[in-house]
């Protein structure tokens, strides 16, 4: 017998709007994967959390629902976890991976709705630029923490010495007291140089 959950649609809802879930690419998928064994190991080992990756969904208090790429939750905060459905509630952090699809909403609409429900940090990984813009909520705003960037050989020659000084290559985990993920892990499926 088939498995029922092959015939369920993947949606999210935006404002009201039912929106249409397309399957990712592989780049999409092996970034979240690497993403997710890293902060995933990360609370594992100090069971401070828990890590899921990819078509959860998230049952936002304002009524949006979101399948969010990646999402963490702080072992302190787990009564939003229904182990037998879905997470009802605010996440600590927040991943997307930009698609051409879904980059418009990430960057706009949807960082606007993580930021009023009080979503505590949110990334945003850029495939093409091979770039993670991390935000951390301040004072009930997203406060830009920066850009990090994984370079080709080739780019990084082209840098001055002032560049390759200025160059973020690890990104702090800002929920977690001492999690630390390089940019180079990331994006090391798929980008070969």
């Amino acid at each position: 017998m088939l498995n029922d959950a092959l015939f369920y649609e993947s949606y999210e809802i935006i404002e009201g709007e039912k929106i249409m879930s397309a399957a990712a690419p592989l780049n999409h998928s092996s970034i979240l994967f690497r993403l997710g064994m890293i902060i995933g190991n990360y609370v594992i080992a100090k069971k401070c959390g828990y890590v899921f990756p990819d078509d959860v969904d998230v049952h936002f208090p304002d009524g949006n629902l979101f399948k969010p790429d990646l999402v963490v939750v702080k072992q302190e905060n787990a009564g939003i976890l229904n182990w037998h459905g879905s997470i009802y509630g605010v996440p600590d952090m927040v991943v997307e991976v930009l698609s051409k699809s879904t980059r418009r909403k990430d960057l706009t609409i949807k960082k606007d709705i993580y930021e009023s429900n009080g979503v505590k940090e949110y990334w945003i990984i850029d495939p093409w630029a091979k770039a993670v813009d991390v935000y951390i909520l301040r004072e009930g705003k997203f406060e830009h923490d920066g850009e990090y960037l994984k370079y080709s050989a080739d780019e990084w020659k082209e840098l001055s010495d002032e560049e390759k000084a200025a160059v973020k290559s690890e990104i702090k985990v800002g929920i977690f007291e001492d999690c630390v993920v390089k940019v180079a892990d990331i994006f090391s499926w798929g980008y070969e140089e």
